[in-house]
């Protein structure tokens, strides 16, 4: 007989493990996003003034730190909030993660690429197109962590329901990013406001469970 791949959770048991890596793959990444914003050299003896416009010229690269450190601390505790519904382990959370991760880990590299060309189409398209690739690996880690046999048991329906609409609400709002950015660039992150409102459009859906 196969081996069952749940397991009761404990301090030695998979769950755990999947939880403290996935921690500290999330630090990891939102520090790395300051490393691309390089403090900019002058001449020794340079004026006061050129060394403002040296501080104001990188606006964009912090603009960007600034919404992708938000952005990451939204995924991690939104995987926070989804684990905390786990009591068993499955190998079936491991792709989904691994991939939630993985997306994450690249998101520097998308920060850097929209900051370094402001307003432009293409980067703020594949920044925002990320972050639906994002949404849909978080997406697929709540289906598994909200279903049996992985799901606490004592989790209530509305929880369950509750956080599957967040995931779902984090898809929408980045592809109404990305769909904008290809008309209105200026406007595609800035779209990534519109999750909450597509929260509560989910919340008032006819036959969700109260």
């Amino acid at each position: 007989m196969a081996r069952e791949s749940t397991v009761a959770h404990g301090p030695e048991h998979g769950l755990e493990r999947l939880i403290f890596f996935s921690d500290a793959v999330f630090a990891i990444v939102i520090t790395l996003l300051v490393i691309d914003i390089h403090a900019p050299h002058l001449p020794h003896g340079s004026p006061d003034r050129d060394y403002w416009v040296a501080l104001i010229n990188l606006t964009p690269e912090f603009i960007g730190f600034f919404i992708s450190f938000f952005v990451i601390g939204f995924f991690w505790a939104g995987h926070h909030r989804t684990l905390s519904l786990a009591s068993h382990y499955s190998q079936k959370l491991l792709f989904p993660n691994l991939v939630l991760l993985a997306a994450m880990a690249a998101m520097p590299f998308f920060t850097a690429f929209a900051s370094a060309n402001p307003m432009m189409r293409v980067p703020i398209f594949c920044y925002c197109g990320w972050l639906v690739i994002a949404g849909l690996a978080h997406r697929q880690l709540q289906a598994i962590v909200t279903s049996p046999p992985v799901v606490d048991e004592h989790v209530s329906a509305e929880a369950i329901v509750a956080i599957r609409d967040r995931g779902s609400a984090v898809i929408l709002g980045a592809a109404t990013g990305a769909v904008i950015s290809l008309f209105v660039p200026v406007l595609g992150q800035v779209m990534l406001c519109t999750i909450p409102l597509w929260r509560m459009v989910l919340q008032r859906r006819p036959g969700r469970v109260h």
